[in-house]
């Protein structure tokens, strides 16, 4: 269900946006995206993992406020960020 050192990784290099750079919406925006592609997978074998679905939908939450700062402050970064993700909104 949680994504591996190697793919985390490679996610922030992807989307950093400079060196060093972990925390940055982005970043933070494309990790969640990750973790909730992987237990959407998860809920496809195991339907009655109530306890996991609750840290998804406390992640999708999070996500969307991260998406709605980034909105917020810069729309150009965000309509970038989301095509980069394949999000539908």
């Amino acid at each position: 269900m949680s994504i591996t050192a190697e793919r985390k990784e490679e996610l922030i290099k992807e989307y950093a946006t400079k060196a060093g750079d972990t925390g940055s919406p982005e970043v933070q925006v494309a990790i969640l995206s990750e973790r909730i592609s992987n237990l959407t997978e998860h809920f496809k074998d195991h339907k009655k993992d109530n306890h996991s679905r609750r840290g998804l939908l406390k992640m999708v939450s999070l996500r969307r406020r991260l998406l709605d700062y980034v909105k917020k402050k810069d729309e150009e970064r965000y309509k970038s960020l989301i095509e980069r993700l394949g999000l539908r909104r």
